[in-house]
């Protein structure tokens, strides 16, 4: 059974576990009833962070323009433009074992696309989620529901894995952010 988490939250990933190298990190959510006349999308995203917590290069930011990391150890496997169905809305993969050396966390993020314009914001966004899978084995290691806690942001830094003396944790941080994705991008140092 996976691990349920709350905001704050650390877990081990690897401890324990050295063999495990491939991840899948699901994300998804609901919309609640909107009648805006736009569809709500919203954008899965992952960064890749040295120590100074930014990018080493606008290469290191992974999202629906940028699929795939040059090292091949993250790649997002599609934007979902409405959020339909079941199940994960938006997936990345995770292998650990290519993560580059000056690399020392991934952050998974959600932003709602052109959400000024579409006046859309996290407050009509419910039962939003990330999990982390082992990809070999098909089991959810840990779950992290974020709840009801966002009304006015339009980015929410969801959770990030991290390298701890060696090994791979999971946090789960549930941060809003107001600006979207190019506040975010920003702030981790890409150039938008």
């Amino acid at each position: 059974m996976a691990i349920s988490l709350q905001k704050g939250q650390k877990v081990d990933l690897t401890k324990g576990n050295p063999s495990l190298k491939k991840l899948l990190i699901g994300l998804g959510w609901d919309v609640n009833k909107y009648d805006g006349g736009f569809d709500f999308d919203l954008d899965a995203a992952a960064f890749l962070l040295n120590s100074s917590g930014k990018v080493n290069s606008d290469d290191d930011f992974v999202f629906y323009n940028n699929l795939k990391h040059k090292s091949g150890a993250v790649e997002h496997m599609g934007d979902n433009l409405t959020g339909a169905g079941e199940g994960d809305d938006e997936e990345i993969r995770v292998d650990l074992s290519k993560v580059p050396a000056n690399v020392d966390k991934i952050d998974f993020t959600v932003t709602i696309y052109d959400a000024e314009a579409r006046k859309q914001k996290f407050g009509q966004v419910s039962n939003a989620y990330i999990r982390v899978v082992d990809e070999d084995t098909g089991k959810e290691l840990i779950r992290y529901d974020l709840g009801e806690d966002f009304s006015i942001e339009t980015a929410v830094v969801v959770g990030e894995i991290y390298r701890n003396r060696g090994e791979w944790k999971f946090n789960a941080i549930g941060a809003g952010w107001s600006g979207g994705l190019a506040a975010l991008g920003r702030n981790y140092g890409v150039n938008v």
